[in-house]
């Protein structure tokens, strides 16, 4: 029970951070992204539709995005692949850096392994193809607004794809900054007790400042480490500097 209260109290703590507005009807707040008005249009029909939903922006490229996205700081932006330049793959990497929170759903044409290993780069929450029944993906939105990064499953179904990932991952561990990283999906939480471990923290001293339970923080850590696919906790200080997430420690 004590455990429940204090994940629920860093929820709510997350959220003032990312704004308060979205609380207020405790709908999911969505941006459309789509070069066709028509699509985008029909899309927000079916959305809402829904009582947990809400529509709260709409955008026709890529640049128009970006400014929608940062004005309106939505918790989930389906994305069209099939922008103009910049295109999908390239807005959602923006958008990745600048809210990290957010979660995104790439809309494709088709299923295409180079645009599944882009988007899986990029830090996309979920790939759909866009003749997905609307059930799914309205499925799908609850799934990717509670944390979810439904797009491994498309890994685990390509074996060509997962086999990039990890070729990327080795050249990671070999050539470091060298290489070109893949984006890990930390939440703003896993990134701050990953900054404290990094200076040297145990888990009791992390829970601490940060006045959580050690629990909590052993279960963030385990988190942490599946997210990044290392095994254990130096690994992922060392991974989360290389990636500029968190500051090297002073001497």
């Amino acid at each position: 029970m004590k455990e429940q209260m204090e994940e629920r109290m860093e929820t709510q703590v997350e959220e003032r951070r990312r704004g308060g507005d979205r609380r207020a009807s405790g709908k999911a707040r969505i941006v459309i992204v789509d070069g066709h008005t028509l699509f985008r249009r029909g899309v927000r029909n079916i959305l809402e539709l829904e009582n947990d939903m809400e529509v709260v922006g709409e955008a026709g490229n890529g640049r128009e995005a970006l400014a929608v996205v940062e004005e309106l700081t939505p918790e989930v932006v389906l994305m069209d692949l099939g922008l103009p330049a910049p295109n999908g793959i390239e807005t959602t990497q923006r958008l990745k850096r600048e809210l990290p929170h957010t979660g995104v759903i790439v809309l494709a044409n088709n299923d295409d392994e180079d645009q599944l290993f882009d988007a899986i780069k990029a830090g996309a929450a979920a790939y759909v193809l866009k003749d997905i029944d609307p059930t799914d993906l309205i499925g799908i939105i609850r799934r990717v607004r509670s944390g979810e990064y439904l797009i491994n499953d498309k890994v685990f179904s390509k074996p060509a794809v997962a086999s990039r990932v990890l070729k990327e991952f080795r050249e990671l561990a070999v050539y470091g900054n060298d290489a070109q990283p893949i984006f890990a999906p930390l939440s703003p939480r896993e990134v701050e007790i990953l900054d404290n471990i990094a200076q040297g923290m145990t888990n009791k001293q992390v829970a601490y400042a940060l006045s959580i339970s050690e629990q909590t923080v052993k279960n963030h850590m385990s988190s942490i480490l599946r997210k990044l696919s290392v095994n254990d906790r130096t690994q992922a200080v060392v991974y989360a500097m290389r990636q500029g997430w968190i500051k090297i420690p002073e001497d």
